[in-house]
């Protein structure tokens, strides 16, 4: 089946591990702050008789301002917020606000005998840690959610497209093997001597159908050989009725393409450049250089003969639109046109 490729190289900083080393220095360099900040002995008046209780104090408050910065982003976000229960998001903030304020109390109280607990500074000390602590919270994860939406999103078209283009191909290639078998039968009602290297060559087209077009890419030179063999058949049908002048220009250098992707339009001249036409004729010319595929399809037309379309008409062109946007968006051109009864299509695509 055919596969798009639509997601990038995964950033390395998105990896899990990657996710859990950036996190584990992040807390690290924020414990270490106490130890990062104070003054050198030299600056300091006098010793602190009562630094190392500080210390544990500071650190205990971090490892709670932890437990509530993935309690936020793991609970409180999916339960409350995305629900949309705001007070009890509210009352779960001022328990934990209320919680370090009065811890700090408790500690001072109980260790701190010297020192006067100072409810003022303690409440906006508090107030601004927590806010800053559920801000970087919040922002993790309303991005963090951003990217897998994101990431699902992508993965979701992806599989849209590469089920939408084997819709786009399986069409293609029914109506390939209708016009083909309506060639057997013509030759084998004649008893044409034909009828054994047509049946060899359409055997390969089957084997190139059924095990090379089922690849990504193909290349460029087994895709002219199919339409090769193609031509030759539509050839031996028609004999001197039609004209058919092909060019196939290829370099030496290997391209590769989306398989089943010219034969449309060969198709389509062959099925609306025959018929009622006087001097039917048919140009095939393919030329390949420097990575620029030009492909070029003139079949000769008659205005004032009114084609009775069945449910077929029209498929092969339009899902090979369909299957150029899909797959090489603006690395092609395609132009369609009727001028001096002539229908020419002309494609320029860019190999990779």
């Amino acid at each position: 089946m055919t596969t798009i490729t639509t997601d990038k190289k995964q950033a390395w900083y998105s990896g899990r591990w990657a996710q859990i080393f950036l996190h584990v220095i992040a807390w690290v360099t924020l414990f270490s702050l106490p130890y990062l900040l104070r003054p050198s002995p030299d600056q300091r008046h006098a010793p602190d008789p009562d630094e190392h209780l500080w210390q544990i104090h500071y650190i205990a408050n971090a490892f709670v301002l932890t437990l509530f910065f993935y309690l936020n982003a793991g609970v409180l976000i999916p339960k409350l917020i995305y629900r949309k229960k705001y007070l009890q998001f509210s009352g779960i903030l001022l328990f934990f606000f209320a919680a370090l304020v009065y811890s700090r109390r408790l500690f001072i109280h109980g260790f701190i005998a010297h020192k006067q607990f100072e409810l003022r500074p303690t409440i906006l000390f508090t107030f601004f840690t927590l806010l800053f602590i559920l801000a970087c919270s919040t922002a993790w994860k309303m991005i963090r959610d951003k990217m897998n939406a994101d990431k699902l999103a992508s993965e979701k078209e992806n599989e849209n497209l590469k089920t939408e283009l084997s819709l786009l191909r399986s069409q293609v290639s029914p109506h390939f093997m209708f016009n083909v078998l309506n060639n057997m039968v013509a030759l084998a009602r004649k008893q044409s001597d034909q009828l054994e290297p047509s049946l060899i060559k359409l055997s390969s087209l089957m084997r190139y159908m059924l095990y090379e077009a089922d690849e990504d890419k193909v290349p460029l030179d087994k895709e002219t050989d199919y339409l090769q063999s193609y031509i030759d058949l539509q050839q031996q049908r028609f004999g001197a009725k039609v004209q058919v002048n092909v060019v196939m220009d290829l370099p030496e250098q290997g391209y590769e393409i989306e398989p089943m992707l010219l034969i449309p339009f060969v198709e389509n001249a062959f099925k609306h450049g025959t018929g009622l036409i006087p001097d039917a004729r048919i140009d095939i010319e393919l030329r390949a250089r420097q990575g620029l595929l030009q492909f070029t399809v003139m079949n000769k037309y008659n205005a004032e003969y009114t084609e009775i379309k069945d449910k077929t008409s029209g498929i092969g062109l339009t899902n090979v639109k369909r299957r150029l946007n899909l797959l090489y968006k603006d690395n092609h051109q395609l132009l369609i046109s009727k001028k001096e009864g002539w229908f020419v299509v002309s494609l320029q695509l860019h190999l990779h």
